[in-house]
């Protein structure tokens, strides 16, 4: 068997990462962009919108950090930041958009092991809740 290569892991968790955070908010399989309301099958044109950039390990994967968004919100208006954090105010209180930029800030280092233990965590939540 091949080992499998950080980028292909890093890969399969944010597949599984961003499915979670799409049933998560899912209604009967709708839901509802986080910054402009438009109501939508899970799969079709919604994706895991991430208040602080992905490309920050430390909140990457925080499920406050990650809502569900529209591509129109998520990619064409690169993620709306001003409107996604004042609904993280309301919905998880005030000083949350505040936490996720320093968390943003610190140095986080996986190691694949890491990586494969999270993939196994999404996976066992998504087997649990749907």
């Amino acid at each position: 068997m091949r080992k499998k290569t950080r980028k292909n892991i890093v890969k399969r968790l944010d597949t599984l990462f961003s499915l979670y955070i799409r049933l998560r908010e899912s209604d009967n399989e709708m839901v509802k962009c986080f910054t402009c309301g438009k109501v939508s099958h899970y799969k079709k044109n919604m994706q895991c919108g991430h208040f602080q950039s992905r490309s920050a390990y430390s909140t990457r994967w925080d499920i406050t950090n990650c809502q569900v968004q529209c591509y129109g919100c998520n990619v064409m208006q690169q993620g709306r930041q001003y409107q996604f954090g004042l609904n993280l105010e309301k919905k998880y209180g005030e000083g949350t958009a505040e936490k996720l930029l320093i968390k943003s800030k610190q140095t986080v280092k996986y190691s694949n092991e890491d990586l494969q233990e999270l993939i196994q965590y999404d996976l066992l939540i998504l087997l649990i809740s749907h």
